[in-house]
C-alpha cells in the first residue's frame, strides 16, 4: 500500500533551518509580507535621496545630515522594526494585517531609545575592530523582537537578547553570511527577486528568534506528572 507523509520541518536554531522554515511561512503569507516589504522600501527611498546630495561641510550639507539622521531614527527605523513585528507574527502562524506595522508607534519612546543604543553599541564595536561589532551584532539580534514581542524597555530588551543569543551566535552569524547570497541571488534575478530574497532573510531572523524562544519555552516546561500504578490486592 501506498502512504504519502506531509512534509514537515523541523525548526531548530541553526541557518539552514530557519531559511526552510522562513521560506514556507513566506510563501503562505506572500500577499500581506509584500506589501510590508514595500512600504519599508518606500520609506528608505527619501533617505537614499537626502544622502545622495552633496553638501560637503557647508551648513546646508550639515543641516541634511542632521535630518538624515532624525529620519533615520525617529521614522525608518521605528517603521522597520514594525516589519519585524509582522514578520515574526507570520511566522509563527498568526493572523496578520499591514496595520500591525504600524502598532509600533503605540511604543513609540522605547522603540526610539532601542534604535539608538543598538545603533551605538554596535557601531562603537564597529569603531574599534570589524569583529566586535559583528560579535555585537548577532547577540542583540533579537532586541527588536523583544521590544514588540515582550514590550521590553531598551535595557531590558539588550541583556535578555545578549542572554537569549548565548550559544546560537554563530549560528546567526551563519543566518547573516546565507543572507549575502539570497540577496545576491535575488539581484542576479532583478525586479521582484530583489524584494522576495529581501522577504525570505527577514523571515529567515524571525524564525531564529521563534525558534530560539520555542527551545527555551519546551525547557522550562514542567515536567508532566507520572501516574502512580493502581495498587492491586
Amino acid at each position: 500500500m501506498n502512504s504519502t507523509a506531509e512534509k514537515t520541518i523541523v525548526l531548530t536554531p541553526t541557518a539552514g533551518s530557519v531559511y526552510g522554515f522562513g521560506w514556507g511561512r513566506m510563501k503562505k503569507s506572500f500577499l500581506d509580507l509584500f506589501l510590508i516589504i514595500i512600504i519599508v522600501a518606500a520609506v528608505y527611498v527619501p533617505l537614499g535621496m537626502i544622502e545622495s546630495l552633496d553638501g560637503n561641510e557647508t551648513p546646508g550639507g550639515t543641516l541634511l545630515k542632521l535630518f538624515s539622521f532624525a529620519y533615520l531614527i525617529l521614522l525608518l527605523l521605528p517603521l522597520d522594526l514594525g516589519a519585524s513585528w509582522v514578520f515574526l507574527k507570520g511566522v509563527r502562524g498568526e493572523k496578520i494585517d499591514v496595520q500591525d506595522m504600524f502598532s509600533v508607534f503605540e511604543n513609540y519612546l522605547n522603540v526610539v531609545l532601542t534604535g539608538l543604543l543598538v545603533t551605538a553599541i554596535i557601531g562603537i564595536g564597529m569603531m574599534f575592530l570589524l569583529v566586535p561589532g559583528i560579535i555585537f551584532a548577532c547577540r542583540l539580534a533579537f532586541v527588536r523582537y523583544l521590544v514588540m514581542d515582550k514590550k521590553m524597555e531598551p535595557v531590558e530588551a539588550v541583556k535578555e537578547s545578549w542572554r537569549m543569543t548565548k550559544g546560537h551566535a554563530n549560528q546567526i552569524f551563519w543566518t547573516g553570511c546565507l543572507a549575502f547570497f539570497v540577496a545576491l541571488a535575488g539581484l542576479l534575478c532583478l525586479g521582484v527577486g530583489v524584494i522576495v530574497s529581501w522577504m525570505w532573510i527577514r523571515c529567515a531572523f524571525a524564525s531564529m528568534y521563534y525558534a530560539v524562544s520555542e527551545l527555551e519555552r519546551s525547557k522550562n516546561q514542567p515536567a508532566a506528572p507520572v501516574a502512580e500504578p493502581a495498587v492491586t490486592s
